[in-house]
């Protein structure tokens, strides 16, 4: 009974709910809470969007055994895709898509490679948590199926969003 060794506590990043601290001033300040963020991809080729939980630690089907470089020429002739992180905030009227930024990624099954900018992708789930709206490098395609996504999603959300994230996915 004395000898049975309890296993230790594995210290790994955990999604806080609510108000990090609590009112503590103890663990946990200054903890991000990323309740209301969303990873949403979308393959350019096939002109889909679906929700990838798993994108969130870049663990996403898509990403799985993928060895990620800076170097494009890595993933030449891999699939295009978009990560989008979508932040859903609240305001009289009910929540809305507050938070809206696209972030570019290569993967080349086939090499095992891909391209994306990792402090890129989170600055931009950074600035998507804030309220920015940065949607401008996608192209016009992308835009579209992102737009359809998130009126599909919820056209309530849609609707009480700002301007700027329907004019910033408008195609020409």
């Amino acid at each position: 009974m004395g000898n049975e060794k309890k296993p230790q506590p594995k210290m790994g990043f955990t999604i806080i709910k609510d108000d990090p601290t609590d009112g503590h001033k103890g663990f946990g300040i200054g903890s991000l809470s990323l309740e209301n963020v969303t990873p949403v991809f979308i393959d350019v080729e096939e002109e889909i969007a679906t929700i990838e939980v798993g994108a969130m630690h870049a663990r996403s089907p898509i990403e799985r055994g993928i060895k990620f470089t800076l170097d494009r020429e890595d993933s030449a002739g891999g699939k295009p895709y978009w990560l989008i992180w979508i932040t859903i905030e609240y305001k009289e009227e009910g929540p809305y898509y507050a938070g809206v930024t696209a972030c570019e990624m290569v993967v080349n099954r086939e090499k095992r490679r891909g391209y994306k900018n990792f402090v890129e992708h989170m600055n931009k789930l950074d600035r998507s948590m804030k309220g920015r709206i940065i949607v401008d490098e996608m192209d016009d395609v992308s835009k579209r199926v992102l737009a359809d996504f998130l009126k599909e999603h919820n056209e309530a959300l849609w609707d009480r969003s700002e301007p700027e994230l329907h004019k910033g996915l408008e195609t020409n």
